[in-house]
């Protein structure tokens, strides 16, 4: 791609996204949104490849549908209250219009089915974007109308986000189909809490990002894109194997890595607002996702690549590894021990 065009299109998302987090105004906060699912849509079809060219016009469809409800929404609360200011959501009907049109964004059961197609048709770089980024705009629109939301759709469709999101990934092959399935488990434990504690679920997002970005950014250093080809990393970059099957772990949520902290304080929050038996299954639905999680980490540390490989062998490259890369691997395994601070924050 072009630099100028790249760097329009960088430009075009950091003011998109700062449009919609600034906006007290429905009719911002949406130009915000429209901004980004066009900035976006050049660096998801930059590679010229038909899947490429699929995934940008899936996204295009789904986005404009997902933009439309929420300018209907937003419309049909001014019609009823006189106002179009964000926070002051209040009639019904378009608090359920704009928890569908959020879950179609996002990328949540049962609007999840384009997510996973998108992501496996974009690069790694552009993968990472779509999983991080431009889930910002929609997560904040969420939190600032928590207040006013329905419960019960949000903890329906979180728990099916959970739910789907583990078992459609347990028989993927492709690395970016998984993140994707990951991505679509871990909005089900964001949207589960945020009516209850916001903050909450804002604390999970930063470290969700914060992981998964770790995640991408070393797939991109190995240029690792299946299993297969993740079996062969060992033996080319050992210590980042190491680093990426802890980072993995960490992403499933066992102790004592960071990724433990926000299912720990979200399960712990469930049971303060008497909701034991949706925590019981969020944690139990946690399992089919640590399932994939484990089978990365195998493929990545523990197995040898077979004698009769089906794909062709990579030249061992001495690629320096990106500093960004050190510190967010580091900040995915070791912010546990400072979780008191942390949590002074919320």
């Amino acid at each position: 791609m072009n630099p100028q065009a790249k760097l329009i299109c960088t430009i075009s998302l950091l003011l998109g996204t700062t449009i919609t987090l600034s906006s007290n105004h429905w009719a911002l906060a949406w130009t915000g949104l429209e901004i980004n699912t066009l900035a976006i849509l050049p660096l998801i079809a930059k590679s010229h490849h038909p899947r490429s060219i699929e995934a940008a016009t899936k996204y295009f469809l789904v986005q404009a549908a997902a933009s439309a409800l929420i300018l209907f929404s937003s419309m049909a609360n001014a019609w009823h209250t006189g106002q179009w200011d964000i926070t002051q959501l209040t009639c019904p009907t378009s608090c359920l219009i704009l928890t569908t049109a959020i879950a179609m964004k996002l990328g949540m059961v049962p609007f999840h089915f384009w997510f996973p197609e998108v992501l496996q048709g974009c690069p790694l770089t552009t993968g990472l974007l779509l999983s991080t980024a431009m889930k910002l705009p929609p997560i904040t629109l969420l939190f600032m109308t928590s207040q006013s939301l329905n419960h019960t759709p949000l903890v329906t469709m979180a728990v099916l986000s959970a739910a789907l999101g583990g078992w459609m990934g347990l028989n993927q092959t492709q690395i970016r189909k998984i993140l994707a399935f990951s991505s679509i488990s871990h909005l089900g434990w964001m949207s589960i809490i945020i009516v209850y504690s916001p903050k909450l679920a804002m604390l999970n997002f930063y470290l969700y990002v914060m992981i998964t970005a770790a995640v991408f950014l070393t797939m991109n250093s190995i240029k690792t894109l299946n299993l297969s080809t993740l079996m062969t990393s060992w033996a080319k970059t050992p210590t980042l194997s190491a680093m990426l099957m802890l980072t993995l772990l960490s992403l499933a949520g066992l102790p004592p890595l960071t990724g433990f902290l926000p299912k720990w304080l979200i399960i712990q929050e469930l049971t303060k607002q008497d909701m034991v038996p949706a925590a019981v299954t969020m944690a139990l639905l946690s399992l089919l996702s640590l399932f994939f999680y484990l089978r990365l980490a195998y493929c990545a540390t523990v197995t040898l690549p077979p004698h009769t490989t089906n794909h062709m062998k990579q030249w061992h490259i001495n690629k320096p590894t990106s500093p960004l890369v050190a510190i967010l691997v580091t900040m995915s395994i070791i912010l546990l021990p400072i979780s008191p601070t942390i949590l002074t924050t919320i």
